[in-house]
């Protein structure tokens, strides 16, 4: 596989088992990255890190510069992106600690910096974003997966949401009636800037918990850190079968 960048979310700022060569900072047209790239060897394949939150975590869905985490990575000569992110579960199937490869997303998100094309000395530019996430690089994830016995979801639509607070019962509801099964706030225009950059782009969602609403109660953090310690793990595994591959 040519050169490939894993951006962690929440719970993943770092990698482990990740040998590391260096650490690059970057200052971009679009300002300042997340944090800097870290660059180094994961399974013997050469592998770029970006902790999308910061590291330590600082960096609220709404205020991450996507467009400088993206530009930067492609600076570097990334040409494959896995994102791997933590969300919450909508359709029965999407139960905690359970892992999804999206094949679909709806964007809920606003005033957020979405394409590299507002420009207004730049000619129109309408990316075809019919199928969101990359095709080939998803089978690779959902062959490695079955390769290391992990069981996960092949397809889902992942639903992205402003954040930073969590959503309402009522929101939750029309999400699944528009389809999602999964919410989370950081899918776009993470996956949009890539293709823009013409990137490929895949993701590896960790389900932390039920969405608002689907069990009695509050959502807590110390269910959310539970169930991603669980679905973390796999995670890792999951990367390093794909690796291996």
């Amino acid at each position: 596989m040519t050169k490939l960048a894993i951006i962690g979310g929440t719970g993943l700022t770092q990698l482990a088992d990740l040998k590391i060569i260096k650490s690059d900072s970057i200052d971009t047209p679009y300002g300042l990255p997340s944090a800097n790239f870290i660059t180094g060897e994961l399974n013997n394949t050469p592998v770029v890190f970006l902790a999308r939150h910061g590291n330590p975590h600082k960096l609220a869905p709404h205020k991450i510069n996507y467009r400088a985490n993206v530009w930067g990575l492609k600076q570097l000569g990334v040409e494959h992106i896995i994102a791997i992110a933590a969300v919450g579960g909508i359709t029965p199937q999407m139960m905690p600690a359970h892992i999804a490869i999206p094949d679909q997303i709806i964007d809920y998100s606003y005033d957020r910096k979405h394409t590299y094309f507002d420009d207004d000395k730049q000619p129109v530019t309408h990316i075809d974003f019919t199928y969101p996430y990359s095709q080939n690089l998803r089978s690779s994830l959902i062959k490695a997966a079955a390769n290391s016995a992990i069981n996960i979801s092949p397809i889902a639509t992942y639903g992205c949401t402003q954040g930073p607070r969590l959503e309402t019962a009522a929101e939750i509801k029309r999400m699944e009636r528009d389809g999602c099964d999964v919410v989370g706030m950081t899918g776009m225009p993470e996956a949009a800037l890539a293709r823009e950059l013409n990137i490929d782009y895949a993701a590896i969602a960790v389900i932390a918990n039920w969405a608002a609403g689907k069990v009695e109660g509050e959502i807590t953090m110390a269910e959310i850190e539970r169930n991603l310690h669980v679905g973390m793990s796999n995670t890792a595994e999951l990367l390093k079968a794909l690796l291996a591959s």
